[in-house]
């Protein structure tokens, strides 16, 4: 459980790192809090921001719960995919956004494969 939890960190270490270039972005166009509009470039550094967090709303339960219930070292490597499919989203997002597709799906796929392990390794632990 140990990877999971080191892959858990990693995450989050990742969500604050873009969180705290959201505030880079603020100060270099000048958009002033509470503003979430106002720059291009800022504006896509923001959703890249916010879509991270409402991805890791369903990330983590799943990373935990497919750790627990089918492998914790699964879990870890299929998280360490969720993570560079969150990077892969950032670079793309920032050229163009139009081009965020795939690392969207990479970690679309690793949270839906985390997820539906978790809850077919619960299921079958319970019946």
């Amino acid at each position: 459980m140990e990877a999971i939890a080191i892959v858990t960190v990693l995450a989050l270490i990742q969500y604050v790192i873009y969180g705290y270039q959201v505030g880079g972005m603020r100060g270099k166009h000048g958009v002033s809090a509470p503003a979430t509009t106002g720059n291009p470039e800022f504006e896509r550094m923001f959703r890249i921001h916010q879509n991270t967090l409402e991805q890791l709303i369903a990330f983590l339960p799943g990373l935990w719960l497919f750790g627990y219930y089918v492998h914790a070292l699964a879990a870890a490597g299929i998280g360490i995919v969720f993570i560079v499919g969150r990077f892969i989203y950032r670079g793309s997002y920032l050229k163009d956004p139009a081009s965020r597709g795939a690392g969207f799906g990479i970690s679309f796929i690793a949270t839906a494969v985390l997820l539906l392990g978790g809850l077919v390794g619960a299921a079958l632990k319970y019946f």
